[in-house]
């Protein structure tokens, strides 16, 4: 399939043949291709463009470094940043009709990990993405465990140093946004419960990373800004912790925090309403 048999948006249509347009009188552009909802098929009124682009090793950093003037061939974004996680560079940038466009960047000798799924090739001057197979990101063991130790040391830190004290103090608001972080750290644990192998990004994507009926005893944690109701948010949070933390703990040789377990929750039963 070609990105002309997808019936793109008009105005997903003209971002597109303009990317392929700069990329082919690019020099340092030696590959680009689509991702994403359209390659899925799966794309809805509410979909972005998600796109990919290989330079040459040896013309990397100067792209980045002037990736300015290449959006500019694009169009004039309202909205243009940078990031660099999982491993990669990300472009992002919006357009003055509402088309929202992210292009990830790789280098010849090493781009597989800059998406995931299937793909349609826009560019391919040296035939590289020709059987190409894009893995995405794929964390160490070591990564990872590095993150679930510090998801289950630090839910205690932020229980009794953020939000008991904040409650505490009557400083509701402070103690809700805390509430959040807590709530955080069971999503990122269900999600590694579910696959140990990906990144824990919290909320994004969430329904197709973790079924929805494990997200069910996280429903009655969103409550008002109440200082009893917060408690009661947090003893249920505290709970479905304790209940994820546990067997991932044991599972990949992580010592669980019992002592700090009790002492923690113990100052929360105080404060807990009769």
């Amino acid at each position: 399939m070609g990105v002309q048999d997808l019936h793109l948006p008009a105005t997903h249509q003209r971002v597109v043949n303009r990317f392929i347009a700069a990329c082919q009188a690019d020099d340092r552009v030696i590959a680009a291709f689509l991702s994403g909802a359209y390659a899925r098929g799966a794309a809805d009124a509410y979909s972005d463009l998600d796109l990919g682009l290989i330079t040459t090793d040896a013309t990397y950093d100067e792209f980045f470094a002037s990736h300015a003037a290449f959006i500019q061939q694009i169009g004039s974004p309202i909205f243009r940043e940078t990031y660099h996680g999982s491993g990669s560079d990300m472009l992002f940038f919006t357009f003055p009709d509402g088309v929202e466009t992210e292009v990830a960047l790789g280098r010849a000798s090493h781009f597989t990990h800059i998406s995931s799924g299937p793909y349609i090739i826009l560019v391919d001057k040296p035939g590289i993405l020709t059987n190409a197979v894009f893995t995405g990101y794929i964390p160490t063991q070591a990564e990872q465990t590095a993150t679930l130790q510090n998801l289950i040391s630090w839910f205690w830190h932020d229980l009794s140093h953020h939000f008991l004290t904040a409650i505490a103090r009557g400083r509701l608001w402070s103690a809700h946004g805390h509430l959040e972080e807590l709530r955080l750290t069971c999503v990122n644990l269900l999600r590694l419960t579910h696959d140990f192998t990906t990144e824990p990004e919290g909320y994004e994507k969430l329904e197709q990373a973790v079924p929805t009926e494990q997200l069910a005893p996280l429903r009655a944690t969103y409550c008002p800004l109440d200082r009893d109701a917060m408690l009661q948010a947090a003893r249920i949070i505290v709970r479905l912790y304790r209940d994820l933390a546990l067997p991932l703990a044991q599972s990949h040789g992580i010592s669980y925090p019992t002592a700090l377990d009790h002492m923690m929750s113990a100052r929360l039963d105080t404060l807990l309403p009769a």
